[in-house]
Formats: C-alpha cells, structure tokens, sequence
C-alpha cells in the first residue's frame, strides 16, 4: 500500500498557494448536508506501484463530511474547482490509518484507490480521525437496520405465500368464483393489496441481494487487492526495517564516533587552556626578562664607574686610615687631657680647701681686727 511513518510533502511545502471549493453548494443540491468540513492536502496512491503518493490537488482544499438522508449513507467528498477528486462512500469496513502526525489515509474498494490526507496541524487530523469513526459508526448502524428491515420483508413474503394457497382452498371449499366475490370481496382485495405490496418488497429484497452479492464480490476482490498490497507493504516494512537496523548501526557507529571526537575536543580545548597559560606565562617571562635586561644595562653602567669609584673608594680608605690615625692622637690627647683635668680638679679641690682655711683665718684675723679697732675707738674716747 504505502510506505509507513511517511507522507508526501504538502502543497503548502511546496510554495503553491491555497484554494477553495464548491462541494457544499453542489451535494446541497443533491440533497445531501455537511456535518464536519476541514481543509487538507488531498494524495491518492499511485495505482501502477501501489507505494507512492500522486497529489490529487496543487493546494490545500476542502473536505467534508456528507449525510444522505433519504439513503441513510455518508460520504466524504472533496472538489478541486470543477474536478470532484474525493467521492467515497463510507462503508464499516472501512479504516483511518494515521501514518504521522499530520497525515491520514483510508483505502475504498469502490473506487479502488487509497485516499491520504495531509493537514496543518495535528489537532485537525485528530478530529477527522474522530469523525471519521464516528461515521462508520453510523454507516454500520444503518447497514444493521437495512438488513433488519430485508428480513422482516422477506419473512412477511414467505407469510403471504403459505396464506395464498389456503385462502384458495378455501374459496374451492366455499363455492364457486361467484360465490367468493359476492361473500369475500373486501377481504381479497386488501389481501391482494398485500400481496402486492409484498411482491414489491420480494423484488426490492431481490434486487438488493443481488446488489449486495456484487458489492460482496466487489469486497472480495478488493479484499484480495489489499491483501496483494499488504503483503507487498510487508515485504516493504521488511526492507525498511533492515535499512531501519542498518541505520540504527551506522547511527551508533557515528554516536561513538561523534564521543571519540567530543573527547578528543576536550582533550584539545584543555590543551588550549595549557597553552593559553603558557602563552601567558611566556609573555610574563619575556616582561621578566625586558626587567633583568634593564637591570643588566644599569649594572653595565655601572660596572663602567666601579674603577673610579675603586679609586675613589682608596682614597676614602687612605682618609679613613689616616682620620683613625688623627682619632688615634687625639684620644691619646683625649686620655691626656683627662689626666690633667683630674689632676686640674685634684688640685682645684685641694686650692678650695686652702682657700677655705684662708678664709677662715681671714675672718678670724678680720674678727680680731674688728675687736682692735673697737679697743681703739674706746681708748680714744677715753682719752
């Protein structure tokens, strides 16, 4: 049938701009009333490989649902301008397959095709896919009530045909043709109303077997189409799981890979940070070594001044020797002058201690004098 999980890419993909339809109006004229209307992608299988999709329209169209009333039946027609590309009578047989997430299709033996859909979103395949059972639902119930009704006729056929022959024996039994008209008239005209009516119904439940035995055999042959279809489709799932495998192989030969790779990109990114360090502890390096460079030119100048300043520093030396020499004299004068401060103060105190004497005699003799004179002063009074 189709390949599983895909879908043919959209008009919408495709860059072609959307259209509308006329559906409504023309099955409104036909009797028939929309319940459910949507907007899809419309794809029919490709008849010769039973396996691609063929865009049935250039852009999205409408689909819709529509009821019969006076055949109790449900289709889901679609028009793309004047061309009528979806016209299929839902049956209880029939399936909505969701391949993906924004596609659908069913299969109708009538028409012998496999319609898809491909919608915008997946809220409005959904929805179909709801509808869509929900139809069949109620074309199954119709169905169910259609043959309820072909039996309920045909036993009321056969009812008639055992009441026929009694009713004549009876009349036999009764009298003669004459008898019966004037005896039985109203009774045998509204049995023959019924008889007629049930003739009618005979020939409609015969007329609808023999519709029903060629949709049965169309079933049959449909069923052996999608049988072929479905075991191609299964050799093709076959071959689309081995390919499947042998993807899933390679995708985890390119995953290990893909780690090997990752790896090894770490081990090359922490080889950038080291060499980014050492980069930076280079450039240090090279600063550092502009510093001793600067310091050796400055030591180099001043290597260049170091014999001056060896002759310089001789002559400080000749200096200091003969300053420790000069300190040398002069401590001795130091030392010498010492002795004779002490000595000077030896002989300070001892000159104090006679002046102190000297004085104290001065004031004794200065007392003594002072004595005198007074004797003095009295002898001249006295005198």
């Amino acid at each position: 049938m189709c390949e599983v999980g895909t879908r043919p890419p959209l008009a919408a993909e495709r860059g072609e701009p959307p259209g509308g339809t006329a559906a409504a109006e023309r099955c409104r004229d036909m009797g028939e009333q929309p319940i459910f209307t949507t907007r899809a992608h419309v794809f029919q299988i490709d008849p010769s490989t039973k396996k691609n999709w063929v865009p049935a329209s250039k852009q999205a169209v409408t689909v819709s649902y529509f009821y019969d009333s006076t055949r109790n039946s449900y289709r889901i027609i679609s028009v793309d301008g004047a061309k009528v590309i979806i016209n299929s009578t839902i049956t209880p047989n029939m399936t909505f397959t969701k391949t993906s997430q924004k596609f659908g299709q069913w299969a109708d033996s009538r028409a012998n095709t496999v319609f898809g859909l491909g919608f915008p979103s997946e809220q409005q395949l959904t929805k179909f896919a709801e509808k869509f059972q929900e139809v069949k639902e109620a074309a199954k119930l119709a169905r169910d009530r259609s043959q309820e009704k072909i039996e309920t006729s045909s036993n009321h056929s056969q009812e008639s045909g055992r009441e026929t022959p009694s009713s004549t024996r009876a009349s036999s039994v009764n009298g003669t043709d004459d008898e019966k008209a004037s005896h039985g008239g109203p009774a045998e005209a509204h049995l023959k109303s019924e008889n007629d009516k049930l003739k009618i119904a005979l020939a409609q439940s015969s007329s609808n077997v023999k519709k029903w035995e060629t949709e049965l055999q169309t079933l049959r042959e449909s069923n052996a189409r999608l049988t072929t279809a479905l075991q191609e489709s299964a050799a093709s799932i076959e071959h689309w799981k081995k390919q499947f495998s042998a993807c899933k192989e390679e995708n985890d030969q390119l995953r290990t890979k893909i780690e090997e790779l990752e790896e090894q990109c770490n081990e090359i990114n922490k080889e950038k940070e080291r060499n980014a360090q050492l980069s930076r502890r280079l450039q240090e390096l090279e600063t550092e070594l502009q510093d001793k460079e600067l310091e050796l030119e400055e030591l180099r100048k001043q290597g260049e001044i170091i014999p001056q300043l060896m002759s310089e520093c001789e002559s400080v030396s000749q200096q200091l020797q003969a300053a420790e020499e000069k300190n040398k004299d002069l401590e001795e004068k130091v030392r010498t002058l010492r002795t004779e401060v002490e000595e000077s103060k030896h002989r300070q105190t001892n000159l104090k201690t006679e002046l102190k004497n000297f004085l104290d005699v001065l004031d004794g003799k200065i007392d003594e004098l002072h004595d005198f004179r007074q004797g003095l002063s009295k002898l001249g009074v006295d005198n």
